[in-house]
């Protein structure tokens, strides 16, 4: 594990980086993780959807905590489905399907936060 150092950058000095086929239109960009930052509890990331796009459908033993920056869209946990827009959050628990779309014009910004130990 690397030793935890601070940073204070803007969001837009951390790459982004596609999913691929399966989540078109979306970008992810680790703003603080373990691996860069030595982070040794949480990560956080900023999840960017393009208008039309969407994340994969899935589920993992972790839990998500998310808080919806710009745009609007919707989340799919487990079967139902709950509008977003600026100023939502959202708790999704370990082991529950879900999956985020971007339902507006605009690109569709969520804060993602992690434990880090879903790294190891």
């Amino acid at each position: 594990m690397r030793e935890p150092t601070p940073k204070v950058v803007h969001y837009t000095q951390v790459p982004a980086q596609t999913y691929g086929d399966e989540a078109p239109g979306v970008t992810i960009r680790w703003l603080i993780d373990e691996e860069h930052d030595g982070a040794p509890v949480y990560a956080l990331r900023l999840i960017e959807v393009a208008p039309g796009g969407h994340t994969p459908r899935h589920t993992h033993p972790f839990e998500h905590e998310n808080f919806v920056v710009e745009g609007q869209g919707r989340v799919l946990i487990d079967t139902q489905w709950y509008p977003l827009r600026e100023g939502d959050v959202v708790f999704v628990p370990g082991g529950v399907e879900h999956t985020y779309e971007n339902t507006g014009e605009t690109p569709f910004k969520i804060l993602c936060g992690i434990p880090v130990s879903r790294l190891r």
